[in-house]
């Protein structure tokens, strides 16, 4: 059965109900709606509409990149297996990825909300999974071990000028990655607490 569309982006609609981004330069728009059946979606030609008590999970993660350092992302798989990725920026121009914080914060808190009210018992998760975390912590780990080594050793040999570059190479990672890895800690959470740092 074909689903009714989605109304274009110049219909009003009430703020945080709808959301639009595109994944990349050359992506096709990708479109959801909270609508009363539950999560319309487009992306191209493809269309449907999950009710709200068919999606199964939502995982929320902080995932920045190079042209956009407060990047957040969320996934949503239904019952059948079928996945949904919503991001909170979209693609303008080669050279300009622009943020959508509220309108993706809103979307996303809202998609919560009508799941809460249509009793919904998905699996709500925040950050990396356990695995694939904790093996990033422990490498993170060795190379925190092997920057200290050299810092020691240019010390020691008194290579003043080494050892403040380590020092600014070091401080510099730490607040890149340290901040990645503190904001997507493996986690759970309810409707009604969403993790206020996985959200912009």
């Amino acid at each position: 059965m074909r689903q009714p569309p989605i109304p274009s982006s110049d219909d009003e609609a009430p703020p945080g109900i709808r959301y639009t981004y595109k994944a990349s330069l050359i992506g096709v728009t990708q479109q959801f709606e909270l609508t009363d059946d539950g999560l319309s979606w487009r992306i191209g030609e493809k269309q449907s509409v999950w009710p709200y008590t068919t999606i199964a999970a939502i995982g929320l993660s902080y995932r920045p990149v190079s042209m956009q350092s407060r990047r957040f992302r969320a996934d949503i798989a239904n019952r059948s297996g079928e996945r949904l990725a919503i991001i909170s920026t979209t693609w303008q121009t080669i050279a300009l990825m622009t943020p959508q914080n509220e309108s993706y914060r809103l979307f996303i808190a809202a998609l919560h909300r009508r799941m809460a009210e249509h009793g919904s018992k998905a699996i709500l998760s925040g950050g990396m999974r356990p695995v694939a975390y904790w093996l990033s912590a422990a490498l993170l780990v060795l190379v925190v071990l092997a920057m200290v080594g050299l810092l020691f050793r240019a010390v020691a040999a008194g290579a003043t000028g080494g050892a403040l570059f380590l020092l600014a190479c070091g401080a510099l990672f730490g607040w890149q990655i340290g901040g990645f890895m503190l904001r997507n800690r493996p986690r759970t959470y309810t409707f009604d607490a969403l993790p206020k740092d996985l959200l912009p």
